[in-house]
C-alpha cells in the first residue's frame, strides 16, 4: 500500500496496487452554513446528492462561488482532497476555486486535483508516458511555437510542389486543431471548413503527417495533442482508465458548454464507474463553436445520463433588473432547451440603447459623439470603456477619437508567456530539460551574434 504522490507515486504505476484512503471521516456536524451563505438555488446545486448533476449557471449568477462551495461540502461530507477532480477552462480559475475553498474550511485542501484539461491532461500523460506513447519529459509547444514547426515543415516541401494559394500556417494550425477537437478526420474538417482546400487535401494532409513526425521527433506535444493523446490513453489502456476512475469520487466541470468532443468524451470516461459527475454552463453562453465547442454536450447531457438532476441558478449579481429584462426578452424570442429566466439582486438603472448605424464610419461617429456628451454630463472619460468583437473593427474607431481630440488607450496585448524575452527564457530551460526541442535550440541560437 503506497501513501506517496507525485514522482514517486508516478514510479510504482503498474507496479504497486494504489488504494485511496478517506482523510477524514464523514462529519455530523458543517462548519459552514450554507443555507445562510448561498441563495436557495446555489444551495441546492451545492448540497446535491450523489449522481450526476447539471448545474444552468445564468451569467452573474456566482456560478464561481457554487462550485467552491461544492468543493467544501464535499469535503465536508468525508471525501479526502484528492478524490475530487476540478476540471476548469483557465488554471487561474482552479487555483482562486481551490484556495476559497481552503479558505472557507479553514484548513488546506492539499491533493485536491485541479486545473484545466490541458494543465490536468499533461499530468497524467507524464504519469502514464510510456502507455501513451510519449516520453515523460516531452515539453509543450505553445501556439508560437507550432507555427514556426508548421513553417519549417512548409519550407522543406519541394519549390515545384509549393502553391501561391496553399494555406498559411496559422490557417493550417487552425484546420488541424478542428480535426482533432471537432471532426473524427482531417479529410472531413476541410470538407466542412475549408471546402476551397479540398482539390490540395492530399498536400495537406501530407503537412499533416510530416508536422506530427517533427513533433515526435522532438520529443514535442501541442495542446490539441495533449487532449487526443489522454483520450486515446483512456479508451486504450483499461488499467490506466479504471485507476483513474477509482480515484476520483467526483467530477466537477466548468464551462462545460465550452468543452470540445474529445474533452467531452475524456470526462465521460472518467466518470462511467461512478456517475458522481456534475458539470456547471450556460447554454446561452455558448459562443466557442468556431474552436471546436461542441454544444451538444451540455444539450445532451440529461440523456447521456438518465436520472440526472438539474439545478438551474438564476439569481444575477452583476446587471441592473433593465439589462435582465432585454436578456429575458431575447431568451423568450429563442429556442431554449432549459427555459430559464434571469432575476436581479440589483436596484434598477437605465434601460439599455440600440443605435442602428448605415455602416462603420456612421457606427464610428455616433461613438465619438456620443462619448463628448457623456463628458459634458460629468462622466469622466476614465470611466468609458468601448468594446468590440475584433481588432481590426477598431481603425474606423481610432480615426474618430483621434479626429475630435478625445484621448483613449487600447487594452490588449501577448500573454506574460508569449511575450519576446520571457519565451527567450523558457526556450532555455526547456533545451535544458529535452535537449531534442528543435524549436528552442533554433530560438537561442538566433540570439547569438553573427547567426
Amino acid at each position: 500500500m503506497s501513501f506517496l504522490s507525485g514522482p514517486q507515486s508516478d514510479q510504482l504505476n503498474g507496479v504497486a496496487r494504489n488504494f485511496y484512503i478517506d482523510s477524514q471521516p464523514p462529519g455530523s456536524q458543517l462548519r459552514i452554513n450554507y443555507a445562510a451563505e448561498l441563495n436557495p438555488q446555489q444551495c441546492q446545486a451545492v448540497m446535491a446528492t450523489a449522481g450526476p448533476a447539471l448545474v444552468i449557471a445564468g451569467a452573474g449568477s456566482g456560478k464561481t462561488r457554487t462550485l467552491v462551495y461544492r468543493v467544501a461540502f464535499l469535503i465536508e461530507q468525508g471525501i479526502a482532497p484528492d478524490r475530487i477532480l476540478l476540471l476548469t477552462f483557465t488554471n487561474k480559475a482552479a487555483h482562486e476555486m481551490m484556495r476559497r475553498a481552503s479558505d472557507l474550511l479553514g484548513m488546506e485542501t492539499r491533493g485536491l486535483c485541479g486545473g484545466t484539461f490541458h494543465s490536468i491532461g499533461a499530468r497524467m500523460l507524464r504519469q502514464n508516458a510510456a502507455k501513451a506513447g510519449l516520453q515523460p519529459d516531452f515539453t509543450i509547444l505553445d501556439r508560437e511555437d507550432s507555427r514556426d514547426m508548421i513553417k519549417a515543415v512548409l519550407g522543406a516541401r519541394k519549390e515545384d510542389d509549393r502553391e501561391s494559394m496553399f494555406p498559411k500556417p496559422d490557417a493550417l494550425l487552425d484546420l488541424f486543431s478542428l480535426a482533432v477537437n471537432k471532426h473524427p478526420t482531417l479529410r472531413e474538417a476541410i470538407d466542412r471548413e475549408y471546402p476551397q482546400f479540398l482539390h490540395i487535401a492530399d498536400e495537406i494532409s501530407s503537412v499533416h503527417k510530416a508536422f506530427n513526425d517533427r513533433k515526435r521527433a522532438a520529443n514535442v506535444v501541442d495542446f490539441d495533442d495533449l487532449l487526443s493523446a489522454w483520450l486515446h490513453l483512456l479508451e486504450t489502456q483499461t488499467d490506466v482508465r479504471e485507476r483513474y476512475q477509482d480515484q476520483f469520487l467526483y467530477i466537477l466541470v466548468d464551462e462545460y458548454q465550452d468543452t470540445n468532443t474529445v474533452q467531452g468524451r475524456i470526462v465521460d470516461l472518467l466518470a462511467a464507474r461512478r456517475k458522481n459527475l456534475m458539470v456547471v454552463g450556460d447554454d446561452s453562453q455558448s459562443i466557442y463553436s468556431w474552436r471546436g465547442a461542441n454544444s451538444r454536450n451540455l444539450l445532451e447531457f440529461p440523456s447521456r445520463y438518465p436520472g440526472a438532476s438539474i439545478y438551474k441558478i438564476e439569481t444575477n449579481y452583476r446587471s441592473t433588473p433593465e439589462i435582465l429584462n432585454l436578456a429575458n426578452a431575447i431568451f423568450a424570442s429563442t429556442p431554449q432547451p432549459f427555459a430559464k429566466k434571469l432575476n436581479s439582486s440589483r436596484p434598477s438603472g437605465m434601460r439599455p440603447a440600440v443605435a442602428e448605424a448605415e455602416d462603420c464610419l456612421m457606427q464610428a461617429a455616433f461613438v465619438g459623439m456620443r462619448v463628448l456628451q457623456l463628458r459634458e454630463e460629468g462622466v469622466s472619460l476614465n470611466q468609458i470603456a468601448v468594446l468590440y468583437r475584433s481588432h481590426f473593427h477598431t481603425l474606423d474607431l481610432q480615426l474618430e477619437l483621434t479626429r475630435r481630440r478625445i484621448p483613449f488607450t487600447i487594452t490588449s496585448g501577448l500573454r506574460f508567456f508569449e511575450q519576446a524575452h520571457v519565451k527567450d527564457v523558457c526556450a532555455f530551460l526547456r533545451l535544458m530539460a529535452n535537449p531534442r526541442d528543435e524549436l528552442s535550440f533554433k530560438r537561442l541560437a538566433t540570439m547569438l551574434p553573427g547567426i
